[in-house]
Order: C-alpha cells, then sequence, then structure tokens
C-alpha cells in the first residue's frame, strides 16, 4: 500500500508506446521468518558472493537475520504509529536500527537487539513533503526523489547537479533542513527488451518475461503492455496495466498455462518464493533478468519518486542492484520472499548502477491477486 508520498498521483501521464519490459516467473504466500540452507540455491549464494561479497558459509545465516529483524521491525513499525522514522539493517553486523521521533518507545520484546535512533522528523512527515514536491509536478531533470532513512532526509537527485536539485525542493516551499541535493550522472530510464529469456510476446511485436505467477496469470510491469494486449508464449492477455504513475500491470493466462511459484536464477534452475513480506532497508535483494541473470545488491530506500522521460512513477523500491536494457521487468527478491518487479534504473552491470522496482504487494492489491507459492 502506498503511503502519502505516492497517493498524491498528480503529475500528467505523458504519452508513451508500449515498452518491453522483462520478467522471470515468482511466487508468494505467507511469509516465513527463517532461511534455511536449503532453501538457498547454488545461483543465489555465487550471486551474493559475486555482487556483494557475502561469504559463502555466511549466507543462509545473515539472510535469517534479515527475515527476523523484518518481522520485528513490522511489529515496532505499528506500535510506533506515527512517530515511526524508519529503519534500516545491516546484515553482514548483525544490526538493526529503527528511527522514531519517540526512542523511548522502542521497546517490548520486539525492541530486543534493535537499535534506537532519534529522528527529528517522522516517515510520514518526510513522505508529505516528497508528496509536495509531486503535487509542484516534478521537472524533467529531476531524476528522482527517495527518503533516505539513515539520515532522516529527503534526498533530490537532479542530472543538472545538487545545486539544481535544492533549487526544485525550495521552489516547492520544502524545508532547507528536511533535503539533501544529489546528483546523478544518469537519468532513469525503463529497460526495454532487448535478449529473451523466459520471453513473452505482446501482440506479436514486443517482447517481456513472466514475472511473479498469480492465480490466472502473472504480474509484469506496466509497460509492458496496455489494458487488451495478447500475450503468446504463454498465450494471456493484459487485464491490467498502469503506466506511469505507476509502473504494474497483470495478465490472465488462458487454459494450457500453468503458472508457478519459481523464479529462474540464471544458473540451470529456480528460486522458489515463500512470501512477500517487505524487507527492510540495507537488506539483500536479487533480481533476475535476461540480460544480465542473477545479480544482487541492497535495498536504498522506498517509496522512491522516479521521473522517466514518458512521466513520474510513485512508491518505487530504490536498490543498488544493477541492470541493463532487457532486464526490465526482473523479479526482485530478499531470500525467499518476493519485494517488486523492475521498472527501470541507471548505470549498468560493468560499472554498477541504481534499479527501482515496482513493490509487488501493491500489484496484488490493486487487481486483487493472490501469488502462486512453491
Amino acid at each position: 500500500m502506498r503511503t502519502s508520498a505516492t497517493v498524491c498521483r498528480r503529475v500528467a501521464a505523458a504519452g508513451a508506446a508500449a515498452l518491453a519490459l522483462l520478467l522471470a516467473p515468482l511466487a508468494t504466500g505467507g511469509a516465513s521468518a527463517a532461511t534455511p540452507d536449503a532453501d538457498l540455491p547454488a545461483g543465489m549464494v555465487a550471486a551474493l558472493e559475486r555482487d556483494l561479497g557475502v561469504p559463502r558459509a555466511e549466507a543462509a545465516q545473515r539472510l535469517a537475520f534479515q527475515a527476523d529483524a523484518a518481522v520485528k521491525v513490522r511489529t515496532l513499525t505499528q506500535a510506533l504509529g506515527s512517530t515511526y522514522a524508519g529503519s534500516w539493517v545491516d546484515p553482514a553486523a548483525g544490526t538493526v536500527h529503527v528511527a522514531t521521533t519517540q526512542p523511548s518507545r522502542v521497546r517490548g520484546p520486539m525492541a530486543a537487539g534493535v537499535t534506537a535512533v532519534a529522528a527529528e522528523r517522522s516517515l510520514a512527515q518526510l513522505e508529505a513533503l516528497g508528496a509536495r514536491l509531486d503535487a509542484a509536478g516534478v521537472p524533467a531533470d529531476v531524476a528522482t526523489w527517495y527518503v533516505d532513512v539513515t539520515t532522516n532526509k529527503l534526498v533530490v537527485e537532479s542530472v543538472a547537479g545538487a545545486a539544481a536539485a535544492v533549487d526544485v525542493a525550495a521552489a516547492a516551499g520544502l524545508p532547507a533542513d528536511a533535503v539533501t541535493g544529489a546528483t546523478t550522472a544518469e537519468a532513469p530510464r525503463t529497460f526495454i527488451d532487448v535478449i529473451g529469456g523466459n520471453a513473452y510476446y505482446i501482440n506479436s511485436r514486443t517482447r517481456c518475461s513472466v514475472g511473479f505467477a498469480v492465480q490466472g496469470g502473472f504480474v509484469t510491469a506496466g509497460h509492458c503492455g496496455a489494458v487488451g494486449a495478447s500475450t503468446s508464449n504463454p498465450t494471456g492477455t493484459f487485464r491490467g496495466s498502469s503506466f506511469p504513475t505507476n509502473d504494474y500491470g497483470w495478465v490472465q493466462t488462458a487454459s494450457g498455462n500453468t503458472p508457478r511459484g519459481l523464479v529462474n536464477n540464471y544458473s540451470g534452475g529456480t528460486v522458489r518464493v515463500t512470501g512477500s513480506q517487505q524487507a527492510s532497508v540495507g537488506a539483500y535483494v536479487c533480481r533476475s533478468g535476461s540480460t544480465t541473470g542473477w545479480r544482487c545488491g541492497t535495498i536504498q530506500a522506498f517509496n522512491s519518486t522516479v521521473r522517466y522521460s514518458q512521466g513520474a512513477v510513485y512508491g518505487l523500491i530504490r536498490t543498488t542492484v544493477c541492470a541493463e536494457p532487457g532486464d526490465s521487468g526482473g523479479s526482485l527478491v530478499a531470500g525467499t520472499q518476493a519485494q517488486g518487479v523492475t521498472s527501470g534504473g541507471s548505470g549498468n552491470c560493468r560499472y554498477g548502477g541504481t534499479t527501482y522496482f515496482q513493490p509487488v504487494n501493491e500489484i496484488l492489491q490493486a487487481y486483487g491477486l493472490r501469488l502462486v507459492t512453491s
């Protein structure tokens, strides 16, 4: 579900041609707090080691830690209510931080092992500032904004430089002490399909990859196709699609197609998904895409606004996972928990980059869908 930063959807949708994205099949069900060794395919362990330097012997322990941390954070978030200012984890160090405007309220059994961090503004207050920026209209030279919970600031990135980002925030009436300006060398873009792999075709012209399997079909990124567009391999029809503002859609498949609760790990195997429990900032996540395969990184922020050339998209997950054209729409998982589908980003897998994901739980809620579990 979106917060105030994404409820305020007032950027006019720019006309955009149908774009092809890539997804890999996923499934989810109830949340699981543990990630035993048996649940970790070799491809995932290898990718965590390659992309994040996680020792193979520690992968299961670190993923189990962040899964348990997610349960604690969820409970504390509910307890803190409007004073909650965000949370983040460091799986390597085994630390969990919860920020709040009232640190004394971080108490009880779920607070064991959690470090309370005093914050000047709550998460809702910072996201409300972001909503004001959205309402004012996101200029073309602003690439993205997001809440950095570790600094309790609203970060505004601009391709024109940090000073330009600060000026945009000031023009929208945002307080200077709540905003950090940043520079991005490359504007985000949608990752258009280039190379196949678990591919499906839209109107026999463009190609994407299946994302998370749901009862009756699969979910995908919205810029893959408009409502009514037909698909093949598997055969189906787009029953829902939203882009920009959102970047999600779902395809109802014809009889004879069997949705599976799996994600291609591009190592000759699959990864099963057991739920869609939202991970925390700092958590390890891995993405499946047909161009660069299985890649891992960490979550930097939630509810990020990104301005593509086609228009602004709100409520995205910002990550350090790399991606390239053709990876667009791929599945994002934290351990065995589904997180989102690839929307777009900047950079590449040779030098690194930033990739944004449409949260999967929002897609499910928008269309009343249920993920298929392995």
